[in-house]
């Protein structure tokens, strides 16, 4: 769902990193008052989790899309809403500063539509609220909190993705972008991220529900007591585990990735050459909003991105994907922890001077 930036013109963008900016704000003044010493750790090895994650992507049986995981929903309910969201935010910048992954135009739509969702909505509204509710269930609390744990997942990542679809068909509408019916867009783009919801919600859920095998309380809002002793693993264990899966997804499984485009792409040009709809049809290399701003951003991308489209440049060698799964979750994973210890530095600072 990264948008390019020839889907908004500049007022919209602007608006748009004005609204994910307040959101870093808030989110920064939250992260700085955790005193969690675990936070550091667990927020570097997630993030180059979900890096690593948003590169494989999974074929969507019968329409010629692939969806691949957004990772809010994951980071949320890992980190809570505010490092979730700073996690996210730190992501989607080195994806599309150094990898021209998402136009930089876009970028603060990319994190509304991405990040903001997943995170807050699908944390305040969805994954606390299931998490702390009583369900009327007979059995141990272990198999409660794992039906909570899915059913939170399930639900977080496919009505989250929805509002996220639903805001790139808004942008681009109030973009002008004339060749995009907002009915005709709205109605192939909410069912093709429905499914990829519905995929990502099953990773979310399997992540999950194996952090809280292993170590509960890493967990927002679960019991603590869920899993049991034998199957319990010490901190450095379990984020072990989890950064060793981030290195095989990166540099091993990213080569199994699906060619087909994804649910934006997908939506906007079709996969007629494999046989399928051209949707709406629209000229790869001629569509959408022109603007000296997209240009310049454009420019700014090009100078900046030494493995573009996650490859070498004019090289199609599988290297390139690996290095790039690598690369990038350990970039993702070090700014990560850069953005921890300023958080950590701020509030030593503050209370110095207190």
């Amino acid at each position: 769902m990264h948008m390019a930036d020839a889907l908004l013109s500049p007022p919209v963008a602007a608006a748009m990193y004005a609204a994910s900016a307040a959101a870093a704000v808030v989110s920064v003044r939250a992260v700085k008052k955790d005193e969690n010493p675990a936070k550091l750790p667990t927020m570097a090895v997630t993030s180059a989790l979900v890096f690593a994650g948003q590169m494989i992507n999974y074929t969507i049986p019968g329409t010629g899309s692939s969806g691949h995981l957004c990772g809010g929903m994951l980071l949320s309910a890992l980190l809570g809403p505010q490092a979730g969201f700073l996690s996210m935010v730190v992501i989607l910048t080195i994806q599309c500063l150094f990898f021209a992954d998402g136009g930089l135009l876009a970028l603060g739509a990319n994190c509304w539509n991405m990040a903001f969702y997943g995170c807050f909505v699908g944390y305040y509204l969805l994954w606390r609220p299931i998490m702390r509710g009583k369900f009327p269930m007979a059995g141990a609390t272990r198999s409660a909190q794992r039906v909570k744990i899915i059913l939170a997942s399930l639900l977080g990542c496919a009505i989250t993705l929805q509002l996220g679809a639903f805001s790139v068909v808004l942008e681009t509408s109030l973009s002008g972008v004339t060749e995009l019916p907002f009915a005709v867009f709205a109605g192939i783009m909410q069912p093709i991220h429905l499914a990829i919801g519905l995929i990502e919600g099953g990773i979310t859920a399997a992540v999950l529900l194996f952090v809280h095998q292993a170590r509960p309380e890493l967990l927002m809002d679960a019991d603590a007591g869920g899993g049991s002793a034998g199957n319990r693993r010490s901190l450095k264990t379990a984020l072990a585990v989890l950064a060793v899966t981030a290195a095989v997804a990166g540099g091993g499984l990213s080569l199994l990735a699906s060619p087909n485009p994804d649910g934006l792409e997908w939506s906007l040009f079709g996969n007629a050459e494999a046989g399928y709809s051209e949707n709406l049809g629209l000229d790869e290399e001629d569509y959408g909003v022109s603007s000296g701003a997209a240009d310049a951003a454009a420019s700014i991308q090009e100078k900046t991105a030494f493995l573009p489209d996650y490859s070498f440049a004019d090289s199609d060698s599988p290297v390139g994907t690996s290095i790039s799964g690598l690369a990038g979750s350990a970039l993702v994973a070090a700014a990560a922890v850069l953005v921890c210890i300023a958080g950590g530095f701020f509030r030593r600072k503050k209370a110095a001077h207190g």
